[in-house]
């Protein structure tokens, strides 16, 4: 959310949108491969399996976003609608390349999925305690949104996990309204 970025969108579909340094576009079925490389490359984010990586640009290409700087993926961001709670953009995973850490490029792929998706009052995520990144991103949108954030305990690191990762927090941004 730079003041150099331009959010005029166009309406829900997959035509890029340039921003900044940015192209901003829906995901494709050919760049799978290249998340899962991305995603491999963007410790401590759990690593899904390709195929999954797959459906993700393909199934949920339009609650999805991807950033490229000429023309080399640096950004991602996988995303779906709540089955029961249209209104509410849940975000699986963000990605971004070390390359472009410190640029306000996660938050700008936020602003960019929730203005393309449209219809979202609400935004969901989930977080380990220990992601610091995580959490600042998802501050600073929900700050700049002037949108509360609260968060709850969602999946338990023993219950849900059998031990082998930490807790997920359940981050709830909203409501909020986008003009």
């Amino acid at each position: 959310m730079s003041p150099t970025s331009d959010f005029s969108l166009p309406e829900q579909g997959t035509q890029p949108v340039m921003t900044s340094e940015y192209h901003f576009r829906c995901p494709q079925p050919s760049d799978g491969s290249e998340v899962f490389r991305l995603v491999q490359r963007c410790k401590p984010l759990d690593e899904n399996s390709m195929y999954c990586n797959l459906l993700q640009c393909s199934h949920f290409s339009d609650t999805s976003i991807a950033a490229e700087v000429d023309g080399e993926l640096v950004g991602f961001i996988s995303g779906y609608r709540l089955p029961q709670q249209a209104n509410t953009l849940f975000v699986w995973q963000v990605a971004v390349d070390s390359s472009q850490r410190g640029k306000g490029l996660a938050s700008q792929m936020l602003e960019q999925l929730v203005r393309r998706v449209g219809n979202v009052t609400y935004l969901h995520t989930t977080i380990t305690a220990d992601n610091k990144a995580s959490w600042n991103t998802f501050k600073r949108f929900a700050l700049n949104l002037g949108a509360p954030l609260t968060n709850k305990s969602f999946f338990d690191k023993h219950q849900h996990f059998s031990g082998e990762h930490d807790s997920e927090e359940l981050v709830v941004i909203g409501p909020f309204t986008l003009f």
